[in-house]
This record gives C-alpha cells, structure tokens and sequence, in this order.
C-alpha cells in the first residue's frame, strides 16, 4: 500500500476558516487518500515567525491546497504561502469551497477542481 501524499492547506483564516475545520474533519476519513500538515494559526492575528513555520511545512508537503473562499484571492498570508509552494516547486492547487458564492481565482494557484471526493481521489491516487 502506498503511503498517502502530504498536503499543506492554505485558506483565508478572517473568512474561510469553517472551510478549513470541514476539510480536516473528513480528512479523518479512512478513505481519505491524502494526510494534512496542519500549518494554519491557531489564532487570527499571526504570529511573528508565522512565515518560517509555514515555510518548513510546506516544504514538508507534496501538495498545497488552497481552499478558496470569495476573498481568499485577497488574503495577504495566502498571497505569501502560494509564492512558497511555487518558490520550492511545490504543486498547488485550489479547490472551490463554496457552492453559492463566487471565488475569484488566485494567480499562481494552480487549476481549480471542485470539493467533491472524486477531484481528490484523481488528485491524490
């Protein structure tokens, strides 16, 4: 059996954060075909070495995700975790959150894929 790939989960904590809580509660699915690197803040103010966290972690990750809210395309910390993964070569990718809101897409961020099962079993084989 192959060992589940490593994701990274970028969203925007002001605004997505529901989301985020959502993910990682069917992340503890058996089926789910990939493990989370948890390297959101526990609070909504950052903290001073948040970036150097983040850094080491996704460089720990085979995938980020960023889950895409209607302002996450606004989100500063967001902005800077997609330069990261792409300054590391990571695969990003975004997944739209939301069924009844618009989500603008973020530059760099990789193609877009519904939040369905399906998408992240032909995400994560």
């Amino acid at each position: 059996m192959s060992q589940k790939k490593k994701v990274y989960i970028s969203f925007d904590f002001d605004q997505d954060k529901p989301l985020k809580d959502l993910l990682m509660a069917q992340c503890k699915l058996d089926n789910c075909p990939f493990d989370v690197i948890d390297g959101s803040l526990k609070e909504a103010s950052p903290e001073r070495d948040w970036e150097k966290k983040a850094f080491e972690r996704i460089k720990r990750a085979d995938t980020v995700i960023v889950l895409l809210g209607y302002l996450t395309h606004r989100s500063p910390g967001v902005l800077k975790e997609v330069k990261m993964a792409r300054s590391l070569g990571k695969r990003v990718i975004q997944i739209t959150g939301h069924k009844d809101q618009k989500c603008p897409r973020i530059a760099g961020g990789g193609i877009l894929y519904k939040w369905t099962w399906e998408n992240f079993h032909k995400l994560f084989p």
